[in-house]
């Protein structure tokens, strides 16, 4: 049973971006220029374009600076978590938002990392595939193999059934998150909000057999660092994208 496209998505953009030092020393990273066009707005366009209205953005490092360039977005209605006095991760972000988020299901993006060619499509295919009675999360993952800027061993295992499997032990996974997924936001009712990663709530799905995922049809580019932002502006324009 898939769910209608959600109207809501919570964007995860509090992050220090460490890694993309010098650049993230005056400027947010998910307001770092990509080949033109802001990290964070290429996947505010897809998800505008798939028919979302609402973002719901946390704010913790330069958030001025976020909420300035949020302020310009007529297309959606974007409303500030404010986190600037906390460090939560990405579970506790999500439970600091849980009284912004509503009861249908939402997205939850990152703002790190982004498909090509850009196109709602994924997303669309996201909410018709998330079944609310079989899982309680559905994670977009992407093909190892078909990918920029990811280095590590892989995410998860996906099982024949959808279902998904942490790479634990094993030398590599040949699947890495995406940094997409749509979620029953019940899942953080009652949740404490304190500093915890989202790992946290995928694991305990996992063992109840409720966390699964979705392949990506199309090129990922993660632009986690320095190095990785210029081979992704280099790949984008060899593709005219």
């Amino acid at each position: 049973m898939s769910v209608p496209v959600p109207h809501t998505a919570m964007v995860l953009a509090a992050g220090l971006g460490t890694r993309m030092r010098p650049l993230t020393d005056t400027t947010p990273k998910p307001l770092i220029d990509v080949a033109g066009k802001r990290l964070i707005d290429r996947m505010l366009d897809p998800l505008a374009a798939a028919g979302v209205k609402r973002v719901v953005v946390n704010v913790h490092y330069l958030a001025e600076q976020m909420e300035a360039h949020l302020a310009a977005r007529t297309d959606l209605e974007v409303v500030i978590s404010d986190e600037r006095g906390d460090v939560l991760e990405t579970g506790g972000a999500l439970a600091k938002a849980r009284g912004l988020l509503g009861d249908d299901p939402i997205y939850v993006v990152n703002t790190d990392a982004f498909w090509a060619p850009e196109s709602p499509a994924p997303l669309l295919d996201l909410a018709d595939a998330f079944d609310p009675d079989a899982a309680d999360a559905l994670l977009v993952v992407a093909d190892t193999g078909r990918c920029l800027g990811f280095g590590g061993a892989g995410d998860f295992f996906l099982g024949e059934d959808g279902r998904l499997a942490r790479r634990g032990d094993a030398v590599s996974a040949p699947w890495a998150y995406a940094g997409v997924r749509i979620i029953r936001p019940q899942l953080y009712d009652g949740v404490a909000v304190e500093r915890f990663s989202a790992l946290r709530v995928w694991d305990d799905l996992i063992v109840k057999g409720r966390l699964k995922g979705m392949p990506l049809d199309r090129f990922w580019l993660h632009v986690g660092d320095p190095g990785a932002l210029k081979d992704a502006e280099m790949w984008l324009r060899s593709h005219g994208e």
